[in-house]
């Protein structure tokens, strides 16, 4: 059947839990989303530029294709989630790109934290070949990922995001619709922005309270059950004090996200000075610390000085 979605032939739909599904992205975050889908029943063909970084949901029962081309001509819906816009542009773009094996009535989704302008410049290449391109991007980290609780924001074609609700139930706890193309990712520098400013708080709360010699697991309590409570605090925090830098989410992608977000407001004439500050110091950790493959909470090390 076809749905008006303002495509002169329409996006071809099917009952969504048969829906076959091609995913690209076997990070932290990717891994944890297949996993749902899989749990969901939903057939899954997976692809990443490392074939053995697949290995664990292919041993979950995801199947592996050798080329973004050939997931998309095998599949309905194509999902990405790599890690900077130009790892989008390499899975959509050249001759073994989705785009090459597009068909028309598929819809595609991207995942990734990328630019407004790139999920703009996809959503004009999919209308030339009769394909749906929705950018909708997630918070929640490798703990979301995993048990399915993410959050989603969606930016782009409003009757194929209300068509794919079964796919977001498998996989999120929310999930909002922001408006146009671009505007899922815009929703996401807003989330960056606050996470990043979190961060930074939850660096300086424990230093701190180190300096003064306080309990840091009794800080720790005494803030969360408080007005200072806040996701990054609760998440990060005890993994902080256990000498736990391993991703949730790599410093090197939220650097990345704030440069965006700076970016954008440059666009608009807008000033950000918390969230200068915070690119500024995830700059230093990245370069200076050589901690960009470390999770973002790895931030306190600037203070800390571990290796």
């Amino acid at each position: 059947m076809y749905l008006s979605s303002g495509l002169e032939k329409g996006v071809r739909t099917k009952e969504l839990g048969h829906m076959k599904i091609g995913f690209i992205g076997t990070g932290v975050m990717g891994t944890g989303v297949i996993n749902n889908l899989l749990k969901h029943d939903f057939e899954v063909e997976v692809f990443n530029r490392t074939k053995a970084h697949a290995q664990k949901v292919i041993e979950r029962g995801a199947k592996w294709v050798d080329t973004p081309k050939e997931l998309a001509e095998q599949n309905d819906l194509v999902i990405t989630m790599v890690g900077y816009p130009d790892d989008v542009k390499a899975q959509y773009y050249g001759p073994e790109g989705l785009f090459a094996g597009a068909k028309s009535g598929q819809i595609f989704m991207d995942m990734t934290t990328s630019t407004p302008t790139l999920a703009q410049e996809l959503v004009k290449e999919g209308l030339n070949r009769h394909v749906v391109v929705l950018d909708a991007p997630v918070s929640g980290g490798d703990v979301g990922a995993r048990e399915g609780t993410l959050t989603v924001m969606v930016g782009g074609d409003k009757v194929i995001f209300e068509t794919l609700t079964p796919v977001f139930d498998a996989i999120a706890g929310r999930v909002n619709y922001f408006g146009d193309a671009g505007w899922g990712q815009h929703a996401k520098m807003a989330n960056q922005i606050m996470i990043a400013a979190t961060m930074l708080g939850m660096s300086e709360t424990l230093v701190y309270a180190k300096k003064v010699g306080l309990s840091l697991p009794l800080v720790l309590d005494t803030l969360n059950g408080g007005s200072a409570q806040n996701w990054s605090l609760e998440n990060y925090g005890p993994r902080i004090l256990k000498g736990d830098f391993q991703p949730g989410f790599y410093a090197k992608h939220l650097l990345k996200d704030l440069r965006i977000a700076l970016d954008e407001a440059e666009k608009m004439n807008l000033a950000l000075p918390a969230t200068a500050l915070a690119e500024t110091l995830y700059e230093k950790l990245v370069d200076e610390k050589h901690s960009g493959d470390a999770g973002t909470q790895a931030l306190i090390k600037l203070w800390w000085g571990q290796a």
